[in-house]
């Protein structure tokens, strides 16, 4: 576990394991129109996770989307903080309860230093919950990358 605190984020997942996220988050996409991104780093610069979410959410320009469909999971591994920010269209239709829900369940995969499978799994949570909402459109077009984002 105290090797995550020697690695940079892009460092701590091995190429298979950023392959299990990435196929997590085309699987989510896959029945929606919804948009799923994971941004991970090391550290995180504020007191409430949440607030760094929100900052990166719209410095990906996820704001942008047709529907208001995207979400961010958002996780600083040396600071050991994590968020899911959803934009307004998903975040009503689901409510606070559900997205509660999904930390929880990241939590409960870190806490067992299972964080491949915890981001993996809710990522996929939140695309079923997409899927039900914002079903997939005959044009629908892909809006966001589906790659993971590192930061510092």
């Amino acid at each position: 576990m105290f090797s995550l605190f020697k690695k940079k984020a892009e460092d701590f997942f091995a190429p298979h394991e950023k392959q299990i996220i990435t196929a997590a988050i085309k699987q989510a996409e896959k029945q929606t129109s919804g948009e799923v991104r994971v941004f991970i780093e090391s550290k995180c610069n504020y007191v409430n996770a949440i607030d760094r979410a929100k900052e990166l959410f719209d410095k990906l320009d996820m704001f942008k989307t047709a529907s208001s469909n995207a979400v961010l999971v958002y996780v600083a591994l040396k600071h050991r903080q994590l968020a899911v920010y959803a934009d307004n269209g998903i975040y009503e239709k689901t409510g606070k309860d559900f997205w509660l829900h999904q930390v929880n369940t990241m939590l409960e995969h870190f806490n067992k230093e299972d964080y491949v499978d915890g981001i993996a799994s809710v990522v996929v949570k939140i695309g079923e919950a997409l899927q039900y909402h914002f079903p997939y459109e005959k044009n629908d077009i892909n809006e966001l990358p589906d790659d993971i984002v590192f930061g510092k």
